[in-house]
């Protein structure tokens, strides 16, 4: 007697609409059975892919055939069963052993003939064509759409999917909730936890109502997306899209996460240690701190200078911190600004302005060609791996290398062009504002 398992199966990421369902499947199948008077002993659904080996209901599917629990398959078509050369393989293997005595499928013919054997094989051979074809179409897609400068994925943080045109737009409201969680974790003050639960009280959260993971949070603070730099596959990218982080913003906020990722032991915070050197051996000034107890149970702290000693032996004794402090207000005020030097500190200030700005105009231009020079290296770089001269992991390597370094050298120049005589404006500002500031200076 032939007793056949009913097998269903869909892939929850499949994309063919064309394909039923497991419930339409089975409805199909039971008036299948029905008209053709076949014996089934019972039904098996399984929601998994099957361009891979590993499907636990598939598995016992064939175990129970193994065993004589079963004789027989009834699916929709033979796509079901298999989409790889492993599981196909298993199949046919059955066939020939007579373990498996016969296949049916209402859109697809079988007998267990060496003919039969031969299309089913083929029809396997197609359904591996096809996963094979689609991956490698939506592969091809990822990569021109990362050329074009598109995110070819979900959008992170902040950022949200455009349908109509398949591009990455800035979320008008999550926007400024990840552009403040930037702002907070950068002051300092905010750990991975804090920012996450912050995020959570205004709406960004993952699946089951749940705060992002530790986890997700650093890598949104670091992802360099928010830059409009795409990094896919370990392949960097130009990005087109808009951004709402700066690159001031973000340094800083790489700088806590380096804090609290390399976390330092904490010393004492010397007002004027590393300001001076020894005035008789010229080796650098430590300081100490020392506390005094006292019967009553209260104590003082007093803080000393001396020499560290140790270019060569020093007759220096240690000296109290008011005294240092008298020190260099004696050398600060030495060097104080007066009324009698200012038309000639004007004339000094337009000079170095004029000559920075010819400075700056110089580096520009040699920025820009730097970066010419690097664009030349990665178009070379990419007819080199199209021309298949350059192994695919060379060119990835070399490519994110040349990448890196057209960033530093775009970001050098728009830290000039951002800087320019800020000082000098500043200074000018200052001394307008403070006219104060043109007597000998004192400390508060």
């Amino acid at each position: 007697m032939i007793k056949y398992i009913v097998y269903c199966r869909k892939s929850t990421d499949e994309k063919d609409k064309q394909v039923l369902s497991i419930e339409a499947q089975t409805a199909e199948l039971k008036e299948f059975a029905k008209r053709d008077n076949l014996f089934i002993t019972e039904f098996i659904t399984e929601a998994k892919t099957a361009k891979a080996p590993g499907r636990e209901q598939f598995a016992e599917v064939l175990k129970k055939i193994e065993k004589g629990m079963a004789n027989a398959i009834l699916s929709w078509h033979p796509d079901r069963l298999a989409r790889n050369s492993i599981d196909g393989g298993k199949i046919i293997y059955l066939l020939d052993t007579g373990k498996l005595l016969d296949l049916k499928f209402p859109s697809f013919w079988f007998e267990s003939t060496p003919q039969g054997k031969f299309m089913l094989s083929i029809a396997f051979g197609q359904s591996k064509y096809y996963v094979d074809n689609l991956s490698e179409n939506v592969k091809r897609g990822n990569r021109q759409k990362l050329r074009n400068g598109v995110w070819p994925s979900k959008a992170p943080y902040g950022y949200v999917n455009n349908p109509k045109t398949r591009g990455i737009d800035i979320g008008e409201e999550k926007s400024k909730v990840v552009k403040k969680a930037f702002q907070l974790f950068a002051e300092g003050n905010s750990s991975f936890t804090a920012i996450s639960q912050f995020m959570f009280r205004f709406g960004i959260k993952r699946e089951g109502e749940k705060p992002i993971k530790v986890g997700q949070v650093k890598n949104m603070l670091s992802n360099r997306f928010y830059l409009g730099i795409l990094k896919y596959a370990g392949e960097y990218y130009q990005g087109s899209h808009k951004t709402f982080i700066s690159k001031k913003l973000f340094d800083e906020v790489q700088k806590q996460i380096e804090k609290i990722e390399r976390p330092r032991q904490k010393g004492h915070n010397f007002a004027f240690a590393g300001l001076a050197t020894c005035g008789e051996c010229g080796a650098a000034i430590t300081a100490e701190q020392h506390i005094k107890k006292y019967k009553n149970g209260t104590g003082q702290t007093f803080i000393y200078y001396r020499c560290t000693k140790k270019l060569k032996p020093c007759n220096q004794k240690y000296i109290s911190e008011p005294e240092s402090e008298e020190q260099l207000r004696k050398i600060v005020s030495d060097c104080g600004l007066h009324e009698g030097w200012e038309p000639n500190f004007e004339k000094w200030i337009t000079e170095a302005e004029e000559k920075d700005k010819l400075t700056a105009e110089v580096e520009e231009k040699q920025l820009d060609g730097q970066i010419q020079e690097t664009e030349i290296k990665l178009n070379r770089l990419l007819d080199g791996y199209l021309d298949q001269v350059i192994e695919p992991e060379i060119y990835k390597q070399k490519k994110n290398e040349l990448f890196d370094e057209k960033l530093k050298l775009e970001e050098k120049k728009l830290q000039i062009e951002k800087n320019g005589t800020v000082w000098l404006e500043a200074e000018r500002r200052w001394r307008g504002e403070c006219p104060a500031a043109l007597a000998a200076p004192t400390f508060v």
